[in-house]
């Protein structure tokens, strides 16, 4: 018995400096040094995209969900989106490093570069060089401008929406409407585009405004009811959404934004699901400056300082 209990000891002894004494499933080869695997698996991040909430949840997944894939397949890096639950909370997000590569709009944009100086607007897709808000109403008012609206219930997107808020909130002023004394009431936030244009039909607001081309899609996919709302005047042109990137290179490696870079510019047929999903296609390069006039009117109206 005390031979067999010995053998057994020997046994577990000899597991035990054989597990201390070899590579263990350590990080290092025989020779001390770090395996390759290793070193991949410690740079093997993953860099993760956001946007703005601007539309349903569903619909957002969807986009970024696909791009996200996209994105992965052409420049090899992990890529995961992330949702967030409101503009302030996707600024907050990338300027803490928990966003690298966002969707923003032409305010937020500006927003996030004040707090991140070394972020870089690089792409947007043709249209965000000429982009418009539409001012909508019940299709039984007698509404024909801006002047119109006096006396009447409004409502904007999210505050800080470019499109939904401050653009429509500028060519209000420049119009001689002034939006907390002349409507009936103080104007709503509804949160998002598509809530603007179905408090509209619904009858909660007379009028309101938001993004053109999420009211065009809405109109082509039977998303709003054209018996009961309308389009009654569409805004001068301005700069608005666009990617916004980080300083990838630091933690992704070397390259890792002109790889993000020349993905969305190489979009093109083969990617017409993902695009049609941005109403757009194709992306085209964009870089900070393009955005001062929104800056200026966002200080303008004391939305920034």
């Amino acid at each position: 018995m005390k031979k067999t209990l010995l053998a057994i000891f020997s046994i577990l002894l000899m597991i035990a400096l054989t597990a201390c004494g070899g590579n263990g499933g350590s990080d290092k080869n025989e020779e001390g040094k770090t395996t390759p695997e290793a070193n991949t698996a410690a740079k093997k991040q993953v860099l993760k995209i956001g946007a703005i909430p601007d539309q349903n949840a569903s619909d957002l997944n969807r986009s970024f969900g696909a791009m996200a894939e996209y994105l992965s397949e052409k420049t090899g890096l992990e890529v995961e989106y992330v949702p967030s639950v409101d503009y302030a909370a996707l600024i907050t997000a990338f300027q803490r490093g928990e966003i690298q590569l966002g969707w923003f709009g032409g305010l937020t944009g500006v927003q996030v570069r004040n707090v991140v100086p070394e972020a870089e607007a690089i792409v947007q897709r043709p249209r965000d060089e000429q982009f418009h808000s539409v001012f909508i109403a019940q299709n039984d008012l007698q509404i024909d401008s801006l002047d119109d609206l006096k006396g009447l219930s409004f409502t904007f997107g999210s505050e800080s929406s470019t499109s939904g808020h401050l653009m429509p909130r500028y060519f209000m002023e420049e119009a001689g409407i002034n939006p907390n004394q002349d409507l009936d009431g103080m104007p709503n936030y509804s949160g998002s585009h598509d809530k603007t244009y179905k408090l509209v039909e619904s009858g909660a607001f007379q009028t309101g405004a938001l993004n053109e081309a999420v009211w065009e899609t809405a109109v082509a996919e039977g998303k709003v009811d054209v018996n009961k709302v309308k389009v009654f005047y569409t805004t001068p042109p301005y700069y608005d959404y666009h990617w916004v990137v980080g300083n990838v290179d630091e933690v992704y490696g070397e390259g890792t934004k002109d790889k993000l870079k020349e993905a969305l510019l190489s979009m093109n047929e083969e990617q017409k699901d993902i695009l049609d999903l941005f109403a757009t296609d194709k992306f085209i390069e964009t870089k900070n400056e393009n955005y001062a006039a929104i800056e200026k009117v966002a200080k303008e109206l004391g939305i920034i300082k």
